[in-house]
């Protein structure tokens, strides 16, 4: 199994394997499993010439908590009943519960602390992030970034490979920028948005949906300007990456290009 789109397809349907239980999927929203945190984990680990099996085991087992993560976080975002909270809360923990097991039955103790305190890092910048403890923009913005790629930089600093730490971290807030920024527009929850709103001068407005269609453009503005700062990042230093296979080069690509500046779509609408 060489190629590396063979080997993120067989990883990816492995994942699928343990999180798409059957009894769970009829009780919560069916748990999304982050490809592109899946294909950097399984790049990092193709260029570093790893055996498979090795790169089935750390993958999955990293996937596996990282869906644990992103469950959990659907929680703080939604309004489910309580039973349905629940069983999302016990989802996430059997999630977690697989990750130690797989480690532990392969007996890769050192990656089970690494991913562990990847999680605790992870936990700080979600409670720094869902209660607003940042003090001022920046902060809430690193607080986002580390959220979404703690994780994977405690693994790939557990190889002793940091050379694309900072672009990863950047590309994921870019991710999660643009999700954020979709979840805005459509109207549905924002932390983003709510962060925006509570960091900036319109703190004392209260919730976005209150603000006038005026301020709501000021805040699309200032997304973008995080958004167009993360892409610049990431478009200088697409030359550093040593690993940026194919399937990678084409995925960063592809979200570099959903990025339509507010500014530039409204000048083009009216």
């Amino acid at each position: 199994m060489h190629d590396i789109r063979q080997k993120f397809t067989h990883i990816k349907e492995k994942v699928e394997l343990y999180v798409f239980d059957q009894y769970l999927l009829k009780h919560i929203d069916t748990p999304v499993i982050d490809e592109d945190k899946l294909l950097i984990l399984v790049s990092i680990m193709d260029y570093l010439k790893l055996p498979i099996s090795k790169i089935e085991n750390f993958a999955l087992s990293t996937m596996l908590i990282q869906t644990a993560l992103d469950t959990h976080e659907h929680i703080s975002r939604t309004s489910e009943n309580e039973k349905s909270r629940q069983l999302t809360v016990l989802a996430g923990d059997y999630f977690s519960g697989l990750y130690y097991k797989l480690l532990a039955d392969s007996e890769e103790i050192l990656m089970i602390k690494t991913l562990s305190n990847g999680v605790k890092e992870v936990n700080e910048h979600k409670i720094a992030v869902y209660h607003r403890e940042s003090d001022g923009m920046e902060k809430f913005i690193n607080s986002l970034k580390l959220l979404e790629s703690a994780l994977l930089e405690r693994f790939a600093n557990y190889f002793q490979d940091d050379l694309w730490n900072e672009q990863a971290a950047n590309l994921l807030l870019f991710k999660r920028l643009l999700l954020e920024k979709k979840r805005y527009v459509a109207r549905e929850c924002s932390i983003l948005f709510d962060g925006i709103t509570n960091l900036t001068i319109f703190n004392d407005q209260g919730k976005t949906a209150e603000l006038s269609e005026e301020q709501q453009s000021q805040l699309m503005i200032v997304c973008d300007k995080y958004l167009d700062r993360s892409k610049q990042i990431i478009e200088n230093g697409l030359k550093h990456i040593p690993y940026l296979n194919e399937l990678l080069e084409t995925r960063i690509g592809s979200l570099l290009q959903q990025h339509q500046p507010y500014a530039k779509t409204f000048m083009e609408e009216g």
